[in-house]
């Protein structure tokens, strides 16, 4: 088969960047008074997902220190559902991945999957809380806040669901994907914000690739608000691909560090989760994913959401730990393994050739590093016009045929 030749496109987005995070850190932790919210000698425990998020170790050493220097003692606890196959040492592997260490924050980091359920919500749902953030005598909350790709709500993936899904650990997890996120995830925030455990919480949002772009900090009493407003905030700076209609997708890699799903469903237009509809854009055709990164840790959850992959991106699943996140989401769908071949040139092969009364050499094919990354973009020949019609699109030279390595593989 003879595959089309594809540009290098740039998509030039909105990309404010915080240049002084640990400044802007202190900053807000100082606006809202934490350290009067703080009692001398009390233990804290500050929350750590398991998302690869731009400044993370930084910003969590910055909180830290502040909560250390009001006279407090704090620590870390994992704050990531039943990631990391759901024990104990999977999550402070994960942490370590990131950079997060008791030596990199100088604080303790305590991690169980032990859970304490410290109430029901207005639905009846029992809503579980990690044991150890529990015993503390306060709780910090710090997490990014973007868009989920499950559900649309005031509430999405933020410092709301940290606290009912992340401290929640597989318990809380597993309850609230049976409950319904949409509406469990802002129900058992409530409980647990009625306790006076949680003192207050730190937003985060990033731009379109992958910096940070702004923190905010909040008292519990604002918490729900605060995490609402900064996700218009980062919904507006979501990257997104340029076109509507796609015949082949190609991904070179997905994982858990780039979106819970592997591949942000917001990007490539495809949720396959029961009773949710699909995205009306971009209408993608056939999704081909070439790798696994190595910071997933094996959990290939979202593979499903693909049609074509490698055996190289095979190798590298680690079945207990995608099926432990997968069971816990519900969403089996996306825990399905696309059709698999032995390389990068067979998988673009066979995704060509699936799609019906589309020759090659007039295919619409995009291919992107991942979908945080989306402001290089490699097009095939057929956008050429789309491209020079789209005010956010340069075009970066002409026109080249693809390179394979010895093993089949792309360059």
């Amino acid at each position: 088969m003879d595959f089309p030749r594809f540009y290098k496109v740039r998509q030039n987005m909105e990309c404010p960047v915080l240049r002084d995070v640990e400044g802007a850190v202190r900053d807000e932790l100082s606006r809202i008074k934490l350290q009067e919210q703080i009692k001398p000698g009390t233990r804290v425990a500050i929350t750590a997902g398991s998302r690869g998020i731009a400044n993370m170790p930084l910003i969590l050493k910055t909180v830290a220190a502040f909560i250390r220097a009001a006279g407090a003692e704090p620590f870390l606890v994992p704050a990531m559902g039943s990631h990391g196959g759901a024990t104990a040492e999977g999550q402070l592997g994960i942490l370590e991945s990131l950079g997060i260490t008791e030596e990199s924050m100088g604080v303790p980091i305590i991690s169980s999957m032990e859970v304490v359920e410290i109430g029901r919500s207005e639905q009846g749902i029992p809503v579980y809380f990690d044991k150890n953030a529990w015993s503390a005598d306060a709780v910090f909350v710090v997490n990014r806040v973007k868009p989920h790709t499950g559900f649309r709500a005031a509430n999405e993936s933020g410092l709301v669901k940290m606290i009912s899904v992340g401290l929640g650990k597989e318990r809380g997890c597993t309850t609230m994907h049976q409950s319904g996120l949409a509406e469990a995830i802002p129900a058992a925030a409530r409980v647990s914000l009625a306790t006076g455990r949680i003192i207050g919480g730190l937003g985060i949002v990033e731009n379109s690739q992958e910096e940070t772009a702004e923190v905010r900090a909040t008292l519990a009493a604002d918490l729900m608000q605060v995490d609402a407003e900064l996700l218009v905030k980062a919904k507006g700076y979501l990257p997104q691909l340029p076109f509507d209609d796609i015949d082949v997708l190609v991904v070179d890699e997905m994982g858990k560090n780039i979106s819970g799903t592997g591949m942000d469903v917001n990007v490539i237009g495809r949720l396959y989760k029961l009773g949710i509809p699909e995205p009306e854009r971009p209408r993608v055709k056939r999704i081909v994913v070439l790798d696994l990164t190595e910071a997933s840790h094996g959990n290939a959850l979202g593979m499903g959401l693909a049609d074509v992959t490698t055996k190289r991106f095979v190798s590298k699943i680690d079945i207990a730990a995608t099926y432990a996140n997968v069971i816990a989401a519900g969403v089996l769908e996306r825990g399905r393994t696309p059709v698999s071949v032995e390389n990068d040139r067979e998988a673009l092969r066979v995704a060509l050739s699936s799609l019906t009364g589309i020759a090659p050499e007039a295919a619409r094919v995009v291919r992107i590093k991942n979908t945080l990354e989306l402001q290089e973009l490699r097009v095939s020949e057929a956008l050429f016009e789309e491209v020079k019609a789209h005010p956010r699109l340069e075009l970066l030279g002409e026109s080249a045929a693809l390179e394979f390595d010895a093993e089949g593989n792309l360059k």
